[in-house]
């Protein structure tokens, strides 16, 4: 299944994959690119299937190992690794599966308000989602504005422009089931238990790049990351939520790329 994308950047140089969460799309990282490629890396940020420009998973429901498998897909058809791999939210939870599944393909990690640990906790916008009826009712309620105000109380900044571009995920009924089969096929415990101490062993640097006022997932999940891998440094944006990007793009962009720059 083709992934529509957005690229910035020398084709030659070193890849830098950044991956969006949920309900956003490529065009979250839209300051980002930029500065990435200014720092000497080819900026690739995908829109998951069924989100964005990309077309939904035709006879597959949309769950966390397709998601997984469409990534591993894009990478190879575009030949991408080895990559340093930048995630937020279901970015990293898809990301980073990938990434311990193919330590060969990853030489450093950016993660942004997301979780990795069997022993995570839903918030409660993603247990609605995933209890049969009420995610059901949540996405039938879902209406333009509806969806302004949920991403609004969690970035106040956020444009009209990235609402429209946020809102084509959807923008049909196939697009919205697969949102819940997304969230229904997230048991941490089951899908992450094997996974214990392998994001660690990669042996890779790392940022940890979080919002200090994140509802969602909290920066408790930062301080955690950053005690379980090795060599990271956890860097926290003051006054900021879930969205760093749609709120400090310009801190986001400048700390990514400074990153960047310090990898051997």
């Amino acid at each position: 299944m083709p992934m529509s994308f957005r690229e910035a950047g020398a084709q030659d140089a070193p890849v830098a994959l950044l991956l969006h969460g949920y309900p956003n799309s490529s065009y979250l990282w839209r300051d980002v690119l930029g500065p990435v490629a200014d720092a000497g890396f080819r900026a690739v940020a995908p829109d998951f299937p069924g989100f964005g420009d990309s077309p939904p998973l035709r006879g597959r429901a949309g769950t966390w190992d397709d998601h997984v498998q469409a990534l591993d897909d894009f990478v190879a058809e575009h030949d991408l690794a080895p990559v340093v791999l930048v995630v937020h939210d279901w970015g990293g939870l898809i990301g980073l599966r990938w990434a311990c599944d193919r330590p060969y393909a990853v030489r450093g990690l950016v993660l942004m308000s997301t979780g990795f640990f069997p022993d995570g906790r839903w918030h409660g916008l993603a247990q609605g989602l995933r209890t049969p009826g009420q995610g059901e009712q949540i996405m039938a309620s879902i209406t333009r504005e509806t969806f302004a105000e949920l991403l609004r109380s969690a970035s106040p900044r956020i444009t009209e422009e990235a609402l429209d571009e946020y809102w084509k995920a959807f923008v049909d009924d196939e697009r919205r089931a697969s949102h819940l089969a997304l969230y229904r096929s997230g048991d941490f415990d089951r899908v992450l238990a094997p996974y214990e101490g392998r994001l660690a062993r990669l042996g890779v640097p790392a940022l940890i790049l979080w919002g200090e006022n994140d509802a969602f997932s909290p920066v408790s999940g930062a301080r955690r990351f950053a005690r379980e891998l090795p060599d990271s440094e956890l860097v926290i944006l003051e006054d900021t939520g879930h969205f760093p990007q749609e709120d400090v793009p310009e801190r986001v962009a400048a700390e990514i790329a400074r990153f960047l720059r310090s990898l051997p």
